[in-house]
């Protein structure tokens, strides 16, 4: 993603709702940055897929990609690529709310730590930090997350057998890798499909 030099950088904490041990990922992002492209950057930070619909919810403010219709269940909703960070954000510790897939419902705390002076030499967006693995695609949501993980430690659960080939082996929860997730922000950024 390119940006002038003028442009504040973002500091955004984004944190997987009611995850207990906590699954969240920091991130730098410049201030003019659409949601579209926010929702980009979260589905490689965080680990999704980007099989299913997404809003952020900013209040009582609803933004999506206007391809979803999602105003069809009678909500103004407002098309993601039509606002930045730099005109929806008031200052920092401003929190807003991301959602993914709305029948596992994963609900996604986004803070804005800190607005930080502008950097030619910083390549955005990049992850900066970030702990534990994203959940699997379609385990269920959060509690379907933890139903999950219980059966894979425990050989006696009525469902290891169909999770673990599910899953396809081994699963490790506290495993995450900032070279990795990086790369694939990058390759994003850099490939066909920018925005």
């Amino acid at each position: 993603m390119t940006r002038k030099a003028q442009i504040p950088i973002y500091q955004l904490k984004i944190m997987l709702c009611d995850s207990k041990p906590p699954i969240w990922r920091r991130v730098l992002v410049p201030g003019n940055i659409t949601l579209g492209q926010l929702h980009h950057v979260i589905q490689i930070v965080m680990g999704w897929d980007d099989y299913h619909l997404h809003q952020f919810i900013v209040g009582e403010i609803y933004y999506s990609d206007p391809t979803f219709e999602l105003d069809m269940y009678g909500e103004g909703v407002y098309n993601e690529d039509s606002i930045t960070l730099m005109r929806l954000v008031p200052g920092e510790k401003f929190k807003f709310r991301y959602e993914y897939d709305f029948g596992d419902d994963w609900l996604h705390d986004i803070l804005v730590e800190k607005i930080l002076p502008p950097d030619p030499e910083q390549r955005l967006p990049v992850c900066i930090k970030g702990v534990r693995a994203c959940p699997p695609e379609d385990v269920g949501g959060i509690w379907g997350y933890y139903n999950f993980l219980e059966a894979l430690e425990n050989p006696d659960h009525p469902g290891h057998d169909n999770y673990t080939e599910w899953i396809g082996g081994e699963w490790d929860a506290e495993a995450f890798n900032l070279d990795e997730v990086n790369e694939r922000l990058r390759a994003f950024w850099q490939g066909p499909q920018q925005r």
